[in-house]
């Protein structure tokens, strides 16, 4: 008997949905294991706090080559090839973890394992401006209009759910084994190709010929001036950028720190992290339907403060934390007041940076040119991605958390300020 939410699709659409299905069921829990590598790195294998911060970083520099790739994509006559090669390139790597020692003082003796951890993930995370992109064309060339919308929303929910519980069986099996993840990583890198493979047999026709006019390089550099001319000539949007330049330094100063402060501030478990990890989720999931009405009846520069004061709390709290220790342990899950309330900001955070990072750009220029200025934004990010990690371990390593965490407010507080003068002083001239 077929589903109801696919009873009204065609055989296309219902081939993709199934696919597409299967694919965020397992990228939800790619997805989860992914953002606990970082806590795998600092408390299981004993990386350096630097070490720690280029593994975060390396998921944000990739997306420097987002303008790149997006011409290669773009150019590709056999985009299912182009989607296959890449995802086996990124995910084989995992494959290397599986020869990780399971002893402690192996990773004490010899940095080597720290550096191929690193450079495995680098490796996978360059799968993100390739593989990303690709998967949203070939969605929107296989779902009619009006069924895009529905049919995407309910894989995300799905996909949301699958991180949950990924979280919660992860952080049982890492405290359980903090070694499990030599062979959880690899698990997950072979069935993230077989997703990928399985995904790439949607079916792809495309609606018109690219014609291409000029070489690869040139037509990089031509996109490359079109972003500076934008920035020149659109001031709202420029305002725009330079808030998320301080908003993206606190949020990725601090995002290593604030892991470092878990392990050797609060001790934390891993079932604790993954708890907290599902709380935010949870909260994000509640509020996205009340704020994806919102962003669209008020000025993204509006809206845009909402997940900087909320950023700005969650800091503080996770910094008050530390001061105002008191806890509680429910079934091995250590429950602190202030990372309680830390965590209630960062469902905000979540729910409204989701909508401002990935459309609110779009609301500052015409449809046809929505895809240069979220093309500005990627590459904006990237930048801070290579600059603001090491600075956040540095402004640690000098000033302890306490500092660290002071300046990422202050950063936050700044951005919120040029919002606000913005949309006071400049109109958007959007579509």
């Amino acid at each position: 008997m077929r589903l109801q939410i696919i009873k009204n699709l065609d055989i296309k659409e219902t081939r993709t949905f199934y696919l597409h299905m299967t694919f965020s069921i397992i990228d939800g829990m790619i997805r989860a294991a992914l953002l606990l590598n970082e806590y795998v790195f600092i408390k299981s294998l004993n990386g350096s706090s630097y070490q720690l911060s280029f593994l975060f970083q390396s998921s944000v520099v990739v997306l420097l080559l987002s303008v790149l790739f997006n011409e290669m994509i773009f150019r590709a006559k056999r985009k299912r090839r182009l989607l296959r090669r890449a995802g086996f390139l990124t995910h084989f790597p995992l494959l290397i973890l599986l020869f990780f020692p399971r002893t402690p003082e192996m990773y004490a003796i010899n940095s080597i394992y720290h550096y191929v951890f690193l450079f495995v993930f680098f490796t996978y995370y360059l799968s993100y401006p390739i593989v990303l992109p690709t998967i949203n064309l070939f969605l929107k060339n296989a779902y009619s209009n009006d069924n895009f919308g529905r049919l995407y929303g309910i894989s995300s929910s799905i996909r949301q759910i699958m991180m949950m519980l990924t979280f919660f069986a992860l952080g049982l099996l890492l405290d359980a084994d903090p070694f499990s993840f030599t062979w959880f990583f690899p698990f997950l890198g072979l069935l993230g190709f077989f997703s990928i493979v399985l995904f790439s047999r949607i079916e792809y026709i495309p609606k018109t010929i690219p014609e291409i006019s000029e070489g690869l390089i040139k037509a990089v550099f031509t996109s490359f001036k079109k972003m500076v001319n934008i920035l020149k000539t659109n001031k709202a949007y420029l305002d725009f950028q330079i808030a998320y330049i301080f908003y993206g330094f606190s949020f990725m100063s601090t995002r290593s720190v604030i892991n470092i402060f878990y392990d050797k501030e609060l001790s934390l478990n891993y079932s604790s992290v993954a708890f907290y990890q599902n709380a935010y989720n949870i909260i994000a999931i509640i509020l996205l339907p009340f704020f994806g009405k919102l962003i669209g009846k008020i000025d993204p520069r509006r809206f845009t403060i909402i997940p900087f004061i909320s950023m700005a709390g969650y800091i503080l709290f996770i910094a008050l934390s530390s001061k105002f220790s008191y806890h509680i342990e429910i079934w091995n899950i250590q429950i602190y007041i202030m990372l309680v309330i830390a965590t209630i900001f960062f469902g905000f955070f979540n729910a409204t940076m989701l909508l401002s990072w990935n459309i609110g750009s779009s609301y500052f220029g015409s449809n046809e040119a929505a895809g240069d200025y979220q093309s500005i934004h990627l590459f904006a990010t990237g930048l801070r991605g290579a600059i603001a990690p090491i600075i956040g371990i540095a402004l640690y390593e000098w000033f302890g958390f306490s500092l660290t965490f002071g300046i990422a407010v202050i950063s936050l507080l700044v951005a919120i300020y040029i919002l606000r003068w913005s949309y006071k002083k400049r109109i958007v001239h959007g579509s």
